[in-house]
């Protein structure tokens, strides 16, 4: 007997789907047997997106959305249970990426990296998780894409650490207080992946060898997160495989954040202790 897509017929909406990650997630989802809601600021690329997945015999539909306004994610909400009935996954997926010297941010920058990155994961949780409490059968599973910067810190990057900072604190709150409705609530904090962000850290080095000698440095994997892993997590944590997880914080980073400092430039000798 073959088993059931893990996904099978579940209701999910991603947003940030246009391109990356978000839409690499909204491809496996799909793969998982889900209907899936593409939600972008870009509306021709997300609607491509979503033709795509169409395309390939998945069902999708793609809901243009400013996440950084509550109103767009309302109407996002409804949109999808007018189309589908129900809400039954979420991944907060939209994010803006931020680097600065803390010294030279303004009030108009710090506004816009909380805004997109922290208070509209918050709002569209909240606004989710009230119709997977009040639907039924009740329940649902939200995934949080947050980051290896909810571990530690880079210079230059304070209101996008402070962001991610307080995804975690948020959900682990909401997944404390939601448990007993059957919605559960993770994060899945990514290391470096081969999508737009990693084309600008090459174009800010001197050159792409000199980026790609520093970061194998400081990653044990010595390679790039493809976005399709990311998806293959998200699916699962989406999944009742993952039943047992609420408020988890989920690592995929290939040891980055687990690696003390970085390598030597050097072949170091054995260290005995004698």
């Amino acid at each position: 007997m073959t088993a059931a897509p893990l996904l099978a017929s579940r209701v999910v909406i991603i947003t940030g789907a246009a391109r990356g990650l978000g839409r690499a997630i909204a491809l496996g989802c799909a793969a998982s047997g889900a209907k899936v809601v593409l939600a972008d600021r870009d509306a021709a690329e997300v609607e491509a997106a979503a033709a795509a997945i169409a395309g390939a015999g998945g069902e999708a539909v793609s809901v243009p959305t400013d996440v950084s306004r509550l109103e767009d994610l309302e109407r996002l909400c409804t949109a999808t249970v007018s189309r589908f009935g129900r809400i039954d996954g979420l991944v907060n997926n939209a994010g803006v990426n931020f680097v600065k010297p803390v010294l030279e941010v303004t009030e108009e920058e710090w506004d816009r990296v909380i805004d997109v990155d922290l208070k509209a994961a918050f709002f569209l949780t909240q606004f989710v998780a009230r119709r997977m409490v009040a639907q039924r059968p009740a329940g649902g599973a939200i995934v949080q894409i947050a980051s290896v910067h909810t571990i530690a810190a880079v210079a230059g990057a304070a209101p996008y650490d402070a962001a991610k900072h307080g995804m975690v604190g948020f959900t682990k709150a909401a997944a404390v207080e939601l448990a007993p409705h059957g919605v559960r609530i993770n994060l899945l904090s990514p290391g470096l992946c081969r999508t737009a962000i990693w084309q600008h850290v090459v174009a800010a080095a001197p050159s792409e060898q000199a980026c790609l000698d520093y970061w194998w440095s400081q990653i044990p994997g010595r390679r790039l997160i493809e976005p399709e892993e990311i998806a293959d997590a998200a699916v699962f944590l989406l999944s009742d495989a993952a039943r047992a997880f609420t408020g988890a914080n989920l690592l995929a980073d290939l040891g980055m954040t687990s690696l003390l400092v970085g390598r030597e430039p050097y072949a170091s000798r054995p260290i005995t202790g004698a």
